[in-house]
């Protein structure tokens, strides 16, 4: 709970549905994170025409740099998000050989139903 509340803006925190019921939390939280992610990749794109002009020679490779950075991260966030919420649901996951992780774009792991 508290690292999904850490996810989302501090104000979530107000409202006490969010904290009486984690699955409500959840789905905000993966809401919010992919509104974000969308949001990082759409600057991005948009970096060049918005601000070369206006930025020195390496200021606008920083900045691409960090839409990088900052969407690898978030892209990550939103995966443990999903996790989070498919595991409140009781969903069950099966361990992948030697740890390996899905290519980016490849379907989440393999979950199985609770008993």
């Amino acid at each position: 709970m508290s690292w999904l509340l850490d996810v989302v803006p501090p104000d979530y925190r107000l409202h006490g549905v969010l904290v009486r019921h984690p699955l409500a939390l959840a789905a905000l939280a993966r809401h919010h994170v992919a509104a974000c992610v969308e949001g990082a990749r759409d600057g991005y794109r948009c970096a060049r025409a918005e601000l070369g002009k206006d930025l020195p020679p390496g200021g606008l490779a920083a900045v691409l740099a960090a839409y990088q950075a900052e969407g690898r991260r978030l892209v990550t966030t939103a995966r443990a998000v999903d996790l989070i919420g498919r595991a409140l649901r009781g969903e069950t996951f099966v361990p992948q050989l030697g740890g390996a992780r899905p290519a980016v774009g490849s379907p989440a792991p393999v979950a199985q139903p609770a008993p």
